[in-house]
Parts: C-alpha cells; sequence; structure tokens
C-alpha cells in the first residue's frame, strides 16, 4: 500500500472512534453564560467593557462574534478523531478576508488569528458553519438557504481537502486563493461583489488613510486625530483609560513606542529591520477594534519616510488564547504574540510584511502588524442568497487550505471526511442546534444587562460623555 493510502485509511478507520454522525452533538450547554463572558472580560480595561457590551447587544450575531470563549467551552467534550494541529480558534465568517502579501498580491484566507492554538480541525469547521447559520437567520435569508450555505461550504472545505492531499507539500505550502482567480471564476451575480471587494482594497492603503486619520497640529507635527471612542490619545482628556491604569503613568506615547520597538525590531527578518530603519515615529494613539478585542490594548502608530509618506502600524495585544483550557494540546510558545505570528505565518499562505511581536509595559504581550493595508471584508448585508453560498465555498476552500498547510494532515482528514455527505448532514445540525443554544444565551445576555449584572453602552454613549 503506497503511503498516501495507507493515510487515507487512518483517516478512514478513525470513524471507528469517533463515528461522523457524533459531530452533529452541541456539547456541554447547560451552563450560566454569564460566568463565561465575565471570564472572557477579566484583564480588559474596564470602561470598554461596557463598549464591548454594547456591541454585543446588537445582535445574536455580533454577540456570536464577540465571545468565541462560550463555544470554546461547549466543544470541550465533543468528539474529534484525535488530529492536533494548530488551528484559527475563531473561525467565524468576518473572520477571513482579503490582504494584501509583500509583493502587493490581493489574496483571501482567515485573517484573524488572536484564538489560535493546537486543537482539533473539527473545532474551526463547527464554529464557521455555526456562524452561517447564525447570520444567514439573523438577515432572515430562511432555513433552505441556511441548509444550503451548510453544505456549500463543508463541500468546499472536503473538496479542497482532498485536492491538498493529492498535492505535494510544495504545492499545498505555496498555493494561494487570488482576487484574479475569484474574478475569473464568479457567476454573473456574484462579480459584482468581487470586483467591489478588489476597487476597495486598492484605496484601502496607508497613503490613502493617512487624511482621513491624521491632521497637524498648531506646531504643523503631524498626528492622529482623536475620534471617540474609537481613537483617543492616552494622555489628554479624550482618555478611555481607567484612572488607575498604569499606562497613564507615562509622560506621553514615546516611552510606550519605544518599549514595542525595543523587542519587536528582532523578530523581523534583516531586510525588513532595514526597510523599519527608513521611517520616524510621528504620534501614538489607542484604537479601538472589533467586537470580541474590545477592552483588550492595541495602539496604531504613525511612522513616516523622509518624503512624509506613511507607514501605520498596529501593536495589539495577545491574550491567552481561548481555547487554552479546552483543548488537550498545550501551546509550546510561551510569549502570546508570537503564538499569534507563528499561528498566522503557519496557516496563511504570505503574511504581512512586518508582522512580528513585542513586550509592553508590566509585561503584557502583543503581536505587530501594518493596520489595514489593502484588507477587505464580507458586507453580508449585500449578499443574496448565492452570493451568500458563494462565499461559504470561499470560506469552506480557505479553511481547507490552512488546515491543510498547518497539518500536514490533509490525507487524514479527507479519508475521514470521505466522498459523500455524512459530515457535511452532521455538522449542519451542529450548527442548527448551537444557533438556537446561541439565541438562548443571547437571550440570557440581554437580561443581564437590562438588570445591571452586565453594563453595556453603545458608542452613541461614549460619545456624548465627551462632547465639547
Amino acid at each position: 500500500m503506497s503511503l498516501l493510502k495507507d493515510r487515507f485509511k487512518q483517516g478512514r478507520d478513525a470513524r471507528k472512534k469517533c463515528p461522523r454522525s457524533a459531530h452533529a452533538t452541541s456539547g456541554k450547554a447547560k451552563r450560566d453564560p454569564i460566568p463565561l463572558i465575565k471570564a472572557s472580560s477579566e484583564g480588559r480595561i474596564k470602561s470598554l467593557v461596557e463598549l464591548r457590551y454594547g456591541r454585543m447587544l446588537e445582535s445574536p450575531f455580533t454577540f456570536y462574534r464577540g465571545n468565541a470563549l462560550l463555544q470554546a467551552h461547549d466543544l470541550a467534550d465533543t468528539p474529534d478523531m484525535g488530529l492536533v494541529s494548530p488551528i484559527c480558534g475563531d473561525s467565524h465568517l468576518m473572520n477571513f478576508g482579503g490582504f494584501a502579501t509583500p509583493e502587493r498580491n490581493l489574496l483571501f484566507s482567515v485573517n484573524d488569528f488572536d484564538e489560535v492554538h493546537p486543537g482539533p480541525w473539527e473545532w474551526d469547521v463547527k464554529r464557521l458553519a455555526t456562524s452561517f447559520v447564525v447570520a444567514a437567520r439573523d438577515l432572515r435569508h430562511g432555513k433552505s438557504v441556511e441548509d444550503s450555505i451548510c453544505h456549500e461550504l463543508l463541500g468546499a472545505y472536503q473538496e479542497t481537502m482532498l485536492e491538498c492531499a493529492e498535492q505535494s507539500t510544495l504545492e499545498t505550502w505555496y498555493e494561494a486563493i487570488t482576487y484574479g482567480d475569484l474574478r475569473e471564476q464568479a457567476s454573473k451575480n456574484t462579480l459584482e461583489h468581487v470586483q467591489r471587494a478588489i476597487d476597495k482594497a486598492e484605496h484601502r492603503t496607508h497613503a490613502e488613510l493617512l487624511p482621513k486619520i491624521s491632521e497637524r497640529d498648531n506646531h504643523s507635527r503631524l498626528i492622529i486625530r482623536d475620534d471617540l471612542p474609537e481613537i483617543f490619545h492616552l494622555h489628554n482628556n479624550t482618555t478611555l483609560l481607567d484612572a488607575d491604569d498604569d499606562w497613564l503613568r507615562l509622560s506621553d506615547w514615546r516611552p510606550l513606542f519605544d518599549t514595542f520597538m525595543r523587542d519587536y525590531r528582532g523578530t523581523l527578518q534583516a531586510d525588513r529591520r532595514e526597510l523599519l530603519s527608513r521611517f520616524t515615529a510621528q504620534d501614538m494613539t489607542f484604537k479601538v477594534v472589533g467586537v470580541g478585542s474590545v477592552g483588550t490594548r492595541c495602539m496604531v502608530a504613525l511612522l513616516t519616510d523622509e518624503q512624509q509618506f506613511p507607514l501605520f502600524l498596529q501593536f495589539k495585544e495577545a491574550r491567552r488564547s481561548v481555547l487554552a483550557d479546552y483543548v488537550r494540546a498545550k501551546s509550546r510558545v510561551r510569549h502570546e504574540g508570537q503564538r499569534v505570528v507563528d499561528g498566522q505565518r503557519l496557516m496563511q499562505s504570505a503574511s504581512d510584511l512586518f508582522l512580528g511581536w513585542t513586550t509592553g509595559p508590566s509585561g503584557r504581550h502583543f503581536y505587530v502588524r501594518q493596520l489595514r493595508d489593502m484588507k477587505v471584508s464580507a458586507e453580508l448585508e449585500t449578499f443574496d442568497a448565492e452570493a451568500f453560498a458563494a462565499y461559504g465555498r470561499l470560506c469552506g476552500r480557505a479553511l481547507a487550505r490552512a488546515h491543510a498547510k498547518s497539518s500536514g494532515y490533509a490525507a487524514q482528514i479527507s479519508g475521514y471526511i470521505g466522498k459523500g455527505e455524512a459530515l457535511a448532514d452532521a455538522l449542519y445540525k451542529y450548527a442548527q442546534g448551537y444557533t438556537e443554544q446561541n439565541e438562548r444565551d443571547f437571550e440570557v445576555f440581554q437580561q443581564a444587562c437590562r438588570k445591571g449584572r452586565l453594563r453595556a453602552r453603545s458608542e452613541a454613549d461614549f460619545a456624548a460623555d465627551h462632547l465639547p
């Protein structure tokens, strides 16, 4: 028997221990979600936790996006085939999108790795499939669309994993999903969405961003403009940091920036360190990001070259992965920023030119990347059923490629999945069941906010507090 056939057989044999139908179970969901939500907020900036809850209150979908810890907890006692490899950890559909390679090509892949950690590949697939059902229900597409999208997604994962299993190792390592390929393969209905994403990416550059978020101060120095609650300086009267925050003891942004840069430079390749040395720091501000990350620390630095062309670097806090307490495997990396960077480099076919990690004041861990550089995400509200299904297939392809590259187990996973729809049927049942669980958790969360167990505030509330 050839080595490849033997690996396929290993996957098929794993069905004896973990039948594919077993993946339909939703896991240990008989729990109060509020203690887990509170646990996920520990260590965050207290005032911004209220903003996090405000964003999570918007819909069951934003609630699902905002707290990956709940699903990690619930997945802990669900069956898996026994393979452990780096997984995304928070692979919901809005954590996929377009981004630029160092060669300025636009690729599509998983693009958020805050929770990356060794774990079962099935957990990523379950979080992704559920996110599509939650989103489809939130946008009122109907049960038939939920069913078809889920099966399209899982079918694409299945087909792509088989392709990877039959490729050489180098082919799997190098191959990427480009927007040029997407444009050629798009139907008339979906081509407009692909072209819109390409056009948007071309305008999401540092040069385009500069006039939107910066200005000259009274001394003609280039600074980032405060825009509460999204962007604010640490030491102005607009800061949203807690009054006793240790960062407020710093004289201004420069000591913080210098601390970040000390370790960060050493995580870059030599040529990229040389490139970075040609830029000078002009300003740095706090930036509130995402839904799940609100309340964690994120700084944006504006640097310019000799001709005053900009480079925006984002220093984003890296906390312990939400998977860490619920998986059998442990991360070999002690620095959480390095964990994120290593995972991203392993799962993407190409990564940010300036991707690296560092340690800030008080020993907090951070990873570093460019801000916004040609990054685009799906505009779900504009998707009809056909576009939604096409996006599901695309995410399924991207996740399969990421798993094949990071694990080296494409043949075993493909052998386990097989050629029929047994796994897809089970995972659709799981996604349906967990979507209903998410709705129950969302209702409990809403009640907790109404009764004062949790305090939630909107963007408008924060902005109103700081009106002149």
